[in-house]
């Protein structure tokens, strides 16, 4: 398994904590290394500004001038404060010639010469700081400059060197210093972020123990805590509607069952007692009369086509209310309001009806609409008294549809449009209670408005008005082009 793969694979807190202890361990990594580069180049800086200030070349003067010894190799013995430059310096001090010949003046160490050192004593170099490592293994830091013992004598160069024992000595000391520090603060920041993940994913915790104990219950009434407005309360919040809606659908589909089952036990159990009553004239030979017969196969026929229309009002409102049973597009209403109101006479022969349709265009599915103005005719045609009249009007995307039936209390209003919901005076007529629910959800489904109200200037019956908005009149049909005969 790659690392990747074994880091994806940890517990969530737990890689918050180790990328919480990796970002801090590569910070202080970073702090610690410039801190000591800095401090590194302050030491040096000021190990190089010692060695500029000491007069070196006046004690070379003073020794050249008392005629004192000056041998190739420093004492073995500790030489006296005043035979050393600066002797709390701790500084070696040596002269250099063109030719690379040198000889110790002060201080516990005798230098290598370099070539920078000869160039110097040449005078085709300025002064210089340079490193060297003596003989005996020590790192010193040099500074060579060019010097006479008189104006006119010759010139030759003077080497002041210090180890780099001091500064490496500090550095080193400074280096597990920072390690040291690093490495509790890596320590601490790991634990602090442990603690912060298992406190802030607690709440993730709660939401992950309540989606398995729905996972194992199906128990949607669980909530969680959602105090505050963070991230996790906006999750908390979003889960509790999210299982509100859920058990609000599976309380809707649960009563949508139950309402199907009470609707379909009806013509079911005419059905099964009609056609019992036939099978048992055929097993027992007892002729039914030709008119109760009759009267029965039309019951029959009668129960079955109010099955059909129940099964399909059932499955027009099983679609989910996003999906559209057909391609939408744009439709003339007054068309298809003409189509539908052709069907309702067909319907009511006994009924007077009168329209007045303007043109009107709007965006939807054209079988569904009709389905929909055909409900409301319907519901005109079964409601108005023999004889009646039932208007209907298409102005401005306003259609409605009048009856003079005994109209609708204004108690039973707010529940025309659900679904099963049937009014006490139409429990005895035929029907399911779903094409008013229909109508409600194909206006919807178009940007429009269903209603069902008393009539606007009074009197008897119901008004129902639908309001679906316009869409863009389609471009007419192009002419065909004549061609003339040659």
């Amino acid at each position: 398994m790659s690392p990747i793969a074994r880091f994806r694979a940890l517990p969530l807190r737990s890689r918050l904590a180790l990328l919480v202890a990796t970002a801090v361990a590569v910070a202080v990594a970073a702090v610690a290394a410039v801190s000591w580069v800095m401090v590194r180049a302050q030491l040096r800086d000021q190990l190089d500004r010692s060695l500029m200030s000491t007069n070196a070349a006046a004690e070379v003067r003073s020794v050249l001038r008392d005629g004192r010894p000056c041998p190739e190799q420093a004492p073995t013995q500790p030489t006296q404060p005043g035979q050393q430059i600066a002797g709390n310096l701790n500084a070696s001090v040596q002269i250099v010639t063109a030719d690379g010949s040198h000889c110790w003046v002060s201080g516990p160490s005798t230098l290598p010469v370099t070539e920078v050192d000869k160039q110097i004593a040449a005078g085709s170099r300025n002064a210089t700081l340079h490193d060297v490592t003596t003989a005996d293994g020590i790192e010193m830091r040099v500074y060579t400059q060019p010097a006479r013992v008189t104006p006119n004598s010759p010139l030759f160069g003077i080497s002041v060197a210090k180890p780099l024992t001091d500064v490496d000595k500090t550095l080193s000391t400074l280096a597990w210093v920072l390690l040291l520090v690093s490495g509790i603060g890596v320590v601490g920041a790991g634990a602090a972020g442990l603690w912060v993940a298992r406190t802030g994913l607690r709440p993730v915790d709660e939401l992950t123990g309540a989606v398995e104990h729905i996972a194992r219950t199906e128990d949607l009434t669980v909530r969680i805590p959602d105090e505050g407005d963070d991230e996790i309360a906006r999750l908390s919040r979003s889960f509790n509607s999210m299982t509100a809606a859920l058990a609000s659908s599976q309380e809707r589909q649960a009563q949508l069952i139950a309402d199907a089952g009470h609707e379909l036990r009806t013509p079911l159990t005419s059905l099964r007692t009609n056609v019992e009553l036939l099978a048992r004239s055929e097993q027992t030979g007892r002729a039914i009369p030709p008119e109760d017969r009759k009267e029965l196969l039309a019951s029959v026929k009668a129960q079955m086509t109010e099955l059909a229309s129940l099964i399909g009002d059932l499955q027009e409102l099983s679609r989910p209310d996003a999906a559209s049973p057909g391609p939408l597009g744009v439709v003339a209403l007054h068309e298809i309001a003409g189509a539908a109101l052709s069907r309702a006479r067909l319907r009511g022969p006994e009924l007077e009806f009168a329209s007045d349709l303007a043109p009107w265009y709007v965006r939807g599915e054209a079988a569904a609409l009709e389905r929909a103005v055909v409900n409301v005719l319907d519901n005109a045609v079964k409601f108005s008294p023999p004889g009646g009249a039932v208007a209907v009007s298409l102005r401005a995307g306003e259609l409605t549809v009048r009856d003079h039936g005994p109209g609708i209390p204004a108690d039973d209003l707010p529940h025309v449009f659900e679904r099963f919901w049937r009014s006490p005076s139409a429990r005895a007529l035929p029907g399911s209670g779903l094409g008013l629910s229909i109508v409600a959800r194909t206006v919807l489904r178009a940007g429009g408005t269903a209603e069902l109200r008393a009539p606007a200037g009074g009197g008897p019956g119901a008004e129902a008005v639908l309001r679906i908005p316009g869409a863009p009149t389609p471009p007419p049909p192009a002419q065909p082009s004549v061609v003339p005969d040659e």
